[in-house]
């Protein structure tokens, strides 16, 4: 069963749907790895094993009665403890919401499984996603399986501890400021923040209006990723906020990238510090394209830094969901959490329109770029993953860090607060042996485009026979 652990989700697809595989035999093989290797990282939290072996025979019975089982048959997938999903509580990975029964699927959900996906559980997350590692009083620690000392990322921690382990070839993801292309990266991953509205929430119990926060996929191949969107993309009436169908394949049109792209990189976007091995890892993935005949431009004119706009803005929308709950539960919130979403409540229309006046700015400057370039390339992440517990380093290539949470996530958020797609792919491994990315970001809506970017880029690099398959028993 071990060979079936890492093989992408899209061979295992279509294995199944021709009858070489069993459905079967792929959850027995998830089961297996789940119960060798979640002990000692901690991705999974809650489990449907018997029922998910029963949807698992059932749809061999209507592929062996010629059934159309979908383009996702037979594969075992986890959700993100975020979001909603029938037969678990939505904890949100908080104390207080632990007894939160949905009454229903997510859409997203409800659209894999449509697709023929077999939901097999819950993964972890920080409490209402707010930290770039994954930790909980709810759940505990999410570890990476490349080093169980370190974190795998947050928020989508669980999901991208899960797809990099071998336990299951699909989870779901989100991100509100990077919280797919931050775990996808410390995990050697290909994550997509896609365009706001591209995959549709909901249902909702309040509506938002934050709308720098999206949902995406974690995979361990960009084929992989385009399968997933290609099931969960389109309109819904239930998020009022959803875009309309891109009247494309994702996986159809991977093998249409344009030639001789204009292409800007930019090492730190003027504000970053980076990690030397980091940095020397992508600009050899940026090389890469110069050498499929790309034109790569490195930028020098100073991008905006939008991390204060970004701060204001994202935990107003989380303050208005659990403040009836502060009072009453406070001592069971995460310390860090409440302190940080409190403060939210200091948010006035001032100070929100000043944020919304600059981030104005970042869009408009976008806006110019893209009229230029095809492309911007970054850094994924300017550090290597750091301590499981959330400790991040005291220093960045020599110089000290005083907010760590803007060091960390310098490059991923202004993509949320300008709403241009996003994904990273694996630039190569640091010093310590672990992975690091390259962040591609596109033009509003255009995921084809940074899709066929990321799969010629994995064709001349491939990673997928590359990961963690020996994850000790414990830290």
């Amino acid at each position: 069963m071990s060979e079936l652990w890492f093989k992408p989700a899209y061979e295992l697809a279509a294995a199944i749907r021709s009858r070489q595989l069993s459905p079967v035999e792929l959850m027995e093989a998830s089961l297996q790895r789940i119960e060798q290797v979640n002990p000692a990282l901690n991705a999974f939290i809650a489990m449907r094993p018997e029922e998910a072996l029963a949807d698992a025979r059932t749809t061999a019975d209507r592929i062996a009665s010629g059934e159309d089982v979908g383009p996702l048959a037979g594969l075992p997938f986890g959700v993100k403890e975020l979001e909603d999903a029938e037969g678990f509580p939505s904890t949100h990975a908080s104390v207080p919401y632990k007894d939160n029964w949905p009454d229903r699927d997510s859409v997203q959900v409800e659209r894999l499984k449509k697709a023929g996906a077999i939901l097999l559980g819950k993964t972890n997350a920080p409490e209402f996603g707010y930290t770039a590692f994954t930790k909980n009083l709810l759940f505990g620690v999410t570890r990476n399986p490349w080093d169980l000392e370190r974190t795998p990322g947050g928020s989508s921690g669980g999901t991208s501890a899960a797809i990099a382990s071998g336990m299951v070839p699909l989870a779901t993801g989100s991100d509100g400021g990077g919280s797919v292309r931050i775990p996808a990266c410390y995990t050697g991953c290909f994550g997509l923040k896609p365009t706001f509205g591209r995959v549709p929430k909901g249902p909702f119990k309040m509506l938002g209006w934050n709308d720098t926060a999206v949902y995406g996929p974690i995979t361990r191949t960009v084929h992989d990723a385009a399968l997933f969107m290609d099931a969960v993309v389109g309109h819904h009436p239930g998020d009022p906020d959803s875009l309309p169908h891109p009247g494309i394949s994702y996986v159809e049109t991977l093998e249409q990238l344009p030639a001789r792209l204009k292409i800007a990189w930019s090492p730190t976007l003027g504000y970053a510090r980076l990690q030397t091995d980091v940095r020397r890892e992508v600009e050899k993935a940026v090389r890469v394209f110069e050498k499929l005949g790309h034109e790569v431009e490195e930028l020098e004119d100073g991008f905006p830094d939008p991390w204060k706009v970004w701060a204001r803005i994202s935990g107003a929308e989380t303050y208005a969901k659990i403040v009836d709950k502060i009072e009453e539960h406070r001592s069971e919130f995460g310390r860090a959490f409440l302190t940080g979403t409190e403060a939210a409540a200091r948010m006035t229309p001032e100070r929100y329109g000043k944020a919304q006046r600059e981030r104005a700015e970042l869009v408009n400057y976008l806006w110019h770029l893209f009229e230029r370039y095809d492309l911007l390339m970054t850094p994924t992440l300017p550090i290597e993953a750091f301590e499981a517990s959330g400790k991040g380093p005291a220093h960045v290539d020599g110089e000290r860090i005083e907010n760590p949470v803007a060091v960390v996530a310098a490059f991923t958020y202004p993509f949320n607060l300008s709403g241009h797609p996003a994904a990273t792919v694996r630039a190569g491994l640091t010093d310590s042996g672990l992975p690091c990315g390259l962040q591609i970001v596109g033009p509003r809506h255009r995921e084809e485009l940074i899709f066929q970017a990321s799969y010629a880029y994995e064709q001349e690099r491939p990673w997928n026979d590359v990961w963690p398959k020996e994850v000790p028993v414990s830290a």
